[in-house]
């Protein structure tokens, strides 16, 4: 992986823990997401019209893209509603990297040696040692399998897009159009499911909403790009380095409890950060 890719998917990763943290503001998880969506759509859609529409065979990856995204919101907000950030955010995030790259090696045929493999590793362990709890201290099992499954889709969605802007030859094109279909899918959901009068508390939050939506679609727009210059696995793990940041967040700005393993879990992802720059 490139110097510059690198260091474009670890500010990816500050910018994505970020926006995970508006989350966890005075508003319903989902419809803070709506909210954080919405924003995404409204500044995508002018770089959708300057690019253009995508070519027909472009577009099942778009579609499917947006379904798989749809599954993790739902997952990643119900999980936030039943227990906190610093345990849910690092169980998701945790195990898509180590799933992603076992798929990418086994269908894809993507070229990760060993060094590179032990570097997603190290990352995946550090993640998940994040959200390790004590005895006696309690981790709703609910907002565990919720969890688990937010991170089988991240690693479902990671693999369509990254395959989908390499089939639209233009990531820029397939990224914009991606967010504007993905963030009208998922105001029609919260419209059928929670009713116009659930989504009019989001109006008071329109600041916070708006510096989430763009940090997300940054974010991602980011790893899209960097997924058609670099093996998937590779990036998939490079930006769940976001953890280290969700960390921080929890701990300064939500005022989460510090914990010894969260100081274990970071060195163990930052070797693992080294040995995939050193790859």
């Amino acid at each position: 992986m490139d110097l510059g890719v690198f260091l474009a998917v670890i500010a990816a990763a500050a910018m994505h823990a970020g926006w995970n943290a508006i989350l966890k503001i005075r508003l319903d998880p989902f419809i803070a997401m709506v909210l954080v969506n919405a924003v995404c759509g409204v500044i995508a859609l002018p770089f959708a019209l300057w690019f253009g529409l995508p070519e027909l065979h472009v577009w099942p990856w778009i579609l499917a893209s947006v379904v798989l995204h749809l599954c993790y919101y739902l997952t990643l907000t119900e999980a936030y509603r039943l227990a906190d950030m610093g345990q849910v955010y690092p169980v998701a995030r945790g195990s898509a990297p180590l799933m992603t790259t076992l798929v990418s090696l086994a269908v894809l045929g993507e070229p990760i040696d060993l060094q590179g493999f032990l570097g997603v590793l190290l990352i995946a362990v550090g993640i998940v040692t994040i959200a390790w709890r004590r005895s006696g201290q309690h981790f709703d099992p609910r907002a565990l399998r919720l969890a688990l499954i937010c991170g089988v889709s991240i690693t479902a969605y990671s693999l369509v897009d990254g395959l989908g802007a390499r089939t639209a030859v233009n990531p820029h094109l397939y990224t914009s159009w991606l967010f504007v279909v993905d963030s009208l899918l998922i105001i029609a959901v919260a419209l059928l499911w929670k009713g116009p009068a659930a989504l009019r508390p989001a109006a008071a939050f329109i600041g916070p909403g708006f510096a989430g939506g763009a940090m997300s679609l940054a974010a991602y727009w980011i790893c899209i790009w960097a997924m058609t210059k670099a093996p998937i696995g590779l990036v998939s793990a490079v930006r769940e380095s976001s953890v280290l940041f969700g960390a921080v967040i929890a701990v300064v700005v939500l005022r989460e409890p510090l914990r010894a393993n969260r100081v274990a879990a970071a060195g163990l992802i930052v070797a693992g950060l080294v040995l995939i720059k050193l790859h």
